[in-house]
């Protein structure tokens, strides 16, 4: 059977963003994507699973807590993974940040509404709930409700992006769950995720089948229209919008061969934190793509772990 070039080009088009949903360390050969199950605990770490950080709010407001067994002696520094998977596939229950809690931190997997489900602010407003539910709940879970840091890949980079910057932002505050208490985190760590929607179309390579301007983009479904007309929507939803120079240290890490999110996404915003004299460390990760063994190895890891020891844990 033969496909006319505009059914081919609707077939490539559903395939690239089936791929750019997939959940990239996946892609990458090192995770596998939205498991049944999840993997067993290390040694020394145990689970609290599925802690609605908004009441009622079910499994996609909700989060899963690693914590040391047995607890710490004294409150852990926090951080927050946020799943990625084009805003519209993903899951708490895949938590590379587990590895953090033998490192001396608590660790936090957390759901948020996909744009099946409702476009953009939710996302972000999300994100805010469950940092305040954790914050309001520190002494609880032995946390250090001052030492809060973000990691998220893809979509959940594009979040954790948006957290960063957007921490004193009202109008993406969201009033749902826990409210009172503050949504601003203290260190950042940023895995190729978009920024600049509008541009983000005229960044990808050259002969790319994949266009992140149509209708039914990625992009598109997170802002409920098509990007190109909805530029006030993308504004709103671009972490570069809300930039301040108190913006929280940031590392920011992508592949030079991203056919999916360009690095030029994440070159536009370290270009404007360095202008608004934000702590932004840039590292490219050479002949990799969107995600891949090269963010396992070092010198990613090495660089990742000293970000968060020196801003979460003072060293």
């Amino acid at each position: 059977m033969s496909l006319g070039g505009s059914t081919l080009l609707s077939a490539i088009r559903v395939l690239a963003m089936v791929l750019l949903a997939m959940p990239a360390m996946a892609r990458g050969g090192e995770v596998p994507s939205a498991p049944p199950a999840r993997e067993p605990l290390p040694t020394g770490v145990r689970g609290v699973y599925d802690l609605e950080y908004v009441k009622g709010g079910g499994p996609r407001q909700s989060l899963d807590l690693y914590l040391p067994d047995p607890r710490a002696s004294e409150p852990l520094p926090l951080i927050i993974w946020v799943h990625g998977g084009a805003w519209l596939e993903g899951d708490k229950a895949r938590c590379p940040a587990i590895r953090y809690v033998r490192r001396g931190y608590a660790v936090a997997s957390i759901n948020y509404r996909l744009s099946q489900d409702a476009v953009f602010p939710a996302q972000i407003y999300d994100c805010k709930a469950a940092v305040r539910y954790l914050r309001a709940n520190a002494a609880q879970w032995g946390i250090n409700p001052d030492r809060v840091g973000a990691w998220g890949e893809s979509a959940g980079g594009h979040l954790v992006a948006l957290l960063g910057a957007a921490g004193g932002a009202k109008d993406l505050e969201g009033e749902i769950g826990t409210t009172g208490v503050s949504s601003q985190v203290q260190a950042v760590v940023d895995w190729f995720g978009p920024t600049d929607l509008v541009r983000i179309a005229s960044q990808m390579p050259s002969g790319s089948r994949f266009d992140h301007d149509a209708p039914d983009s990625p992009g598109s479904r997170l802002l409920g229209g098509p990007v190109q007309q909805n530029h006030d929507k993308a504004r709103r939803a671009n972490p570069i919008t809300y930039i301040t120079r108190d913006h929280p240290p940031i590392l920011v890490i992508h592949g030079d061969r991203d056919n999916l999110v360009p690095i030029g996404q994440s070159e536009l915003l370290v270009a404007a934190l360095k202008q608004a004299g934000v702590d932004v460390t840039f590292h490219v990760v050479p002949d990799n793509g969107h995600g891949g063994p090269g963010f396992w190895a070092a010198p990613v890891t090495t660089l990742m772990n000293e970000f968060f020891d020196r801003h979460l844990k003072g060293r």
